[in-house]
């Protein structure tokens, strides 16, 4: 099977990152890409630069007066936040600062975006799925892990909005939460950083034995590799590596806290997983919820796996996935300390696309966040979890690391013309790929020369910071922070129209740079032909036109690339693009409709090249019926293959295609 490699350790440095300018200029080493979050108009105390070793004399003097080890509060503090301050927004969760101390209860979000008016999750027009606005289920008492604000101003006596504030405030209060663990624990505030995994383990607030010591046993591979980077404030941190550390494990059993329910989950032993299944029930009449009995791989090929984030908190996400007229998706991931929940089995269909055709084919992952709000910052301990699953999955579903085969909801295409503009675009253009997909293994490195026919998308997370619209308030810029998009236009100068998507916006009206605008943008690890160069500028060809992004060759947005390429064959004008793979309807056997092999409102002419994903038989996979006797899966002669078309992949046939090698 593809991927047969053993799994990435958990302390093996992330490979192949470019530096930031920001960290060529500092001597810090980028050792992975920063997702930095949405900040708030109005900057915090947390937000100011000052000196660039300010935070590391912070960390010290806080370690010092708590009598902490200053090496375990500064590596805890970077599976949190990696050091950040994130502009003094709060995250998902409700976490303030470098040490992300909890303060939710006015954070917690409304619906979740699987509840917005007008979508089908199902995609599925056979048998569509009505729009389901659910509201929030209200909150209960929050539990600890989202109230350790509160309890960092009991043990410092500094006020609420000073630890929020000020970041001298928040790291001491992390270490008065660290220090008041240790001593629950009956054990000594000693100066050995091997005596505080049980404390660590307990700082993470996790409700069971396999989340605190997964993310203990991270912050102790932070410890033993050592981290060097430049925070999103400037301030330049260094935790020495300690190669030999060997934590006291046996420490966590004093937390006395019960195993993870991880019966039947599909999870690799390095990450903290327990089932909590969607119900699969008859609902009234002939309708049912909120998935499909399948039979996958054997029944059809799983070809992605697709990253959602909720637009909703882990509390409000679970409750929605345990009501049967709800939909469902595979695996959630909570973002304060990585834990995750699965709820549809991979060989069963779940309803998360928005795409028939791609849930058919997929594994849906949601991750507690949110796309355009101040509080849409990850945590670390998320990405490196969530990077685990999906190694994992590749490996057992023998899906490819790349992104032709891991998909945002946001690359998946509409299924017709009148389904693109209702299709989601999570999880935007702040997701951090580069960083991923490095915790993966599979760093995006040059394949070809940079002048190659081919080109990766890469830019330097760390800073590049286009220009977005509609974080908060539409039409209102946001502040600026790192992206991993690069922004497309007509022509090689920054005043140039942006790109049109005709799908987006039937009327011809231009693309804009709103946050959820994905008519002219390509993101990174998606490959393009290149289709010109002229100064600092490339084109490539882009929703069937051609499209010009900045990338200097003193400071590149993209990575030469080598691979394989599709174009009209010879004789052919323009061909058109799919949403779907669907079979001819002679393949359909009695008793199964007919599918409408439907174009999208695009033309691939002759003369453009674009990068060729998957390849797959037509299929499709009838199941309209409660029993899983009844569904059949349809296949036909035709074949198809995935191509980078534009911001979403799309389908053609091969029968309308060339296939050719790029130039390098």
């Amino acid at each position: 099977m593809r991927g047969s490699a053993p799994e990435t350790p958990r302390n093996a440095p992330p490979a192949g990152r470019r530096r930031s300018r920001r960290a060529r200029a500092t001597g810090a080493i980028a050792s992975a890409a920063l997702l930095l979050p949405l900040i708030s108009a109005a900057p915090a105390a947390t937000a100011e630069r000052a000196g660039s070793d300010t935070l590391q004399r912070e960390f010290a003097a806080a370690a010092a007066k708590y009598h902490v080890p200053g090496s375990v509060l500064l590596a805890l503090s970077y599976l949190e936040s990696r050091w950040d301050t994130h502009g003094g927004s709060p995250s998902v969760t409700g976490g303030y600062g470098p040490m992300h101390l909890t303060d939710a209860a006015t954070a917690l979000a409304a619906t979740p975006h699987h509840s917005e008016a007008g979508e089908d999750p199902r995609g599925d027009i056979a048998r569509p799925r009505a729009a389901t606005r659910a509201a929030a289920p209200a909150p209960a008492t929050l539990p600890a892990r989202l109230r350790t604000l509160e309890r960092a101003a009991e043990l410092t006596g500094l006020s609420p909005k000073k630890l929020r504030e000020s970041t001298a405030a928040n790291v001491e209060g992390g270490a008065a939460l660290l220090a008041a663990e240790q001593k629950r624990l009956g054990l000594p505030l000693s100066g050995d950083a091997a005596d505080w995994y049980g404390a660590v383990a307990g700082y993470s607030g996790a409700s069971d034995t396999t989340t605190a010591t997964t993310f203990a046993g991270d912050v102790y591979d932070v410890l033993r590799g050592g981290q060097r980077r430049t925070t999103d404030s400037g301030q330049r941190i260094v935790l020495a590596p300690a190669p030999g550390l060997a934590p006291r494990t046996e420490q966590v059993r004093r937390l006395g806290l019960a195993p993870a329910a991880a019966d039947g989950v599909e999870c690799p032993a390095s990450v903290a997983c327990e089932s909590i299944p969607a119900p699969y029930q008859q609902l009234e009449g002939k309708d049912y919820g909120n998935h499909d009995i399948a039979d996958r791989p054997a029944s059809q090929k799983v070809d992605f796996i697709v990253i959602h984030d909720t637009e909703g908190t882990w509390e409000t996400t679970i409750k929605l996935i345990k009501d049967p007229a709800y939909v469902s998706w595979n695996y959630t991931i909570r973002s304060g300390d990585g834990h995750i929940a699965q709820h549809v089995r991979t060989k069963d269909v779940a309803w998360h696309a928005g795409n028939w055709y791609v849930n058919a084919k997929s594994v849906g992952i949601e991750h507690e966040g949110f796309l355009a709000q101040p509080d849409a910052w990850y945590t670390e301990e998320m990405y490196r979890t969530s990077a685990r699953l999906v190694r994992h999955l590749a490996q057992k579903l023998d899906i490819p690391l790349d992104r032709q085969h891991i998909l945002g909801h946001d690359n998946v295409p509409g299924t017709t013309p009148a389904t693109i503009p209702g299709m989601h675009t999570d999880p935007g253009p702040f997701w951090d790929w580069a960083h991923y997909f490095e915790l993966m293994g599979k760093p995006f490195r040059p394949t070809g020369s940079p002048f190659s026919g081919l080109v990766t998308i890469a830019p330097d997370y760390d800073d590049h910071e286009p220009v977005y619209t509609g974080c908060v308030k539409p039409g209102e810029t946001c502040a600026p922070h790192g992206s991993g998009a690069v922004r497309l236009h007509t022509a090689p100068r920054d005043d140039a129209p942006l790109v049109k998507d005709v799908g987006l916006r039937p009327d011809g009206s231009p693309s804009t740079t709103g946050v959820n605008d994905t008519g002219a943008r390509a993101s990174t690890g998606q490959q393009f032909a290149v289709a010109g160069r002229e100064g600092g500028w490339t084109a490539i060809w882009y929703l069937g036109q051609l499209a010009w992004f900045r990338n200097p060759w003193w400071d590149p947005t993209a990575l030469g690339a080598r691979g394989r390429m599709i174009t009209p064959r010879e004789g052919l004008s323009e061909i058109p693009v799919y949403g779907r793979a669907y079979p001819e309807k002679e393949a359909y056997p009695e008793g199964v409709p007919v599918q409408a092999v439907t174009p999208l409102p695009y033309k691939l002419p002759a003369g453009q090249a674009y990068v060729l994903g998957a390849t797959s038989p037509g299929e499709y996979l009838w199941a309209a019926t409660f029993e899983p006797a009844g569904h059949k899966v349809v296949r036909g002669k035709d074949v198809y293959y995935e191509i980078q078309f534009g911001h979403r992949v799309a389908f053609v046939k091969a029968s309308d295609v060339t296939i050719r090698p790029s130039n390098w």
